[in-house]
């Protein structure tokens, strides 16, 4: 068989597209709500995986309101926080002040796993809530498979 040019160029194009991406959570406090909106949808999007391999705190916790829970798995590392969202302290003269619309928002973000854990917990508090890695974290999310 002749290899054309055009062949050979599609060749090379699949030769170096790289796999589907994988992020992997290892140290996220959070941040701001929409900038992880922003980043969860893209990863939604972009039907990639993640890989939680340590902390998840605050904002970062809409991963599982966001990107499919069949595409996010937990490592025995794993440790998510759960709080109130706060206004920015660049606008309460740096006081924390908890935002209850901002609270209202990231509940109807998550599944009714995490709202159930969050329930059964007290609600969110001013107080970080944490599940670590355990059965607490597998109703809600399920163990990497080794070859993540």
């Amino acid at each position: 068989m002749r290899i054309t040019p055009l062949v050979a160029l599609l060749l090379s194009v699949l030769a170096v597209t790289p796999a589907r991406a994988v992020l992997h959570i290892t140290r996220d406090h959070g941040g701001y709500v929409e900038e992880y909106k922003t980043k969860y949808k893209q990863i939604r999007d972009r039907r990639e995986r993640v890989v939680i391999d340590g902390i998840c705190n605050s904002a970062c916790t809409l991963v599982f309101g966001i990107v499919p829970l069949n595409k996010i798995c937990v490592t025995p590392k794993a440790s998510i926080g759960f709080h109130q969202a706060y206004y920015d302290k660049a606008f309460t003269f740096g006081i924390k002040v908890t935002s209850l619309e901002g609270t209202s928002d990231l509940m109807s973000y998550y599944p009714d796993t995490v709202k159930d854990w969050i329930r059964r917990n007290g609600g969110l508090t001013t107080e970080m809530k944490k599940i670590k890695n355990g059965v607490d974290l597998w109703k809600i999310v399920d163990p990497c498979p080794e070859e993540w």
